[in-house]
C-alpha cells in the first residue's frame, strides 16, 4: 500500500468517527528538512567546527583536488 492509498483510507477512517484529519504525506517535510540542519549545525559549533560552509569546503577541496590531478 503507497502512503498516498493509506492517508485516503486514514482519512476515511477519520471521517467516519469524528476525529481530525491526518496531515498528508509530505506536509511537514520542509520542516523537517530545517530542523535537522540546525541540528547538524548545533553539534558543529559543540565539536568546536565551523557551523556553516562546511559542505561548500569539502566540495571545493574534493573538486581542487581532482583539477590538480587531471594536471599532472
Amino acid at each position: 500500500m503507497s502512503s498516498t492509498q493509506q492517508y485516503l483510507l486514514d482519512t476515511y477512517r477519520s471521517r467516519q468517527h469524528g476525529e481530525p484529519l491526518p496531515p498528508a504525506p509530505g506536509a511537514h517535510d520542509l520542516r523537517l528538512v530545517r530542523e535537522l540542519r540546525v541540528r547538524r549545525q548545533f553539534r558543529a559549533v559543540l565539536a568546536g567546527h565551523p557551523a556553516r560552509g562546511r559542505m561548500r569546503e569539502a566540495l571545493a577541496r574534493l573538486l581542487h583536488g581532482r583539477r590538480r590531478q587531471a594536471g599532472c
